[in-house]
């Protein structure tokens, strides 16, 4: 579930690199924003956003058992 959700986590933020670079949405592929295939496109994006956001401790092997937070070093260099 995790390899799903960070694939289309890429596709959605390679999407809007084409947004603000060209402004061409690759949903344009697929009919536009309205077609469903699009909207279907778009929601599963945001859910793996979702899934990512909460599952990401358990599947991170830099997150797993707190060591982001006190192992990184990024807090402790004053």
């Amino acid at each position: 579930m995790h390899k799903l959700a960070f694939i289309l986590l890429v596709v959605g933020g390679l999407n809007w690199l084409l947004v603000g670079v060209l402004g061409w949405d690759i949903g344009e592929i697929f009919g536009g924003q309205g077609a469903i295939i699009s909207r279907i496109v778009y929601i599963l994006v945001g859910l793996s956003a979702i899934v990512e956001l909460f599952g990401h401790k358990n599947t991170c092997k830099e997150c797993v058992g707190g060591k982001m937070s006190s192992d990184s070093g990024m807090g402790n260099q004053m």
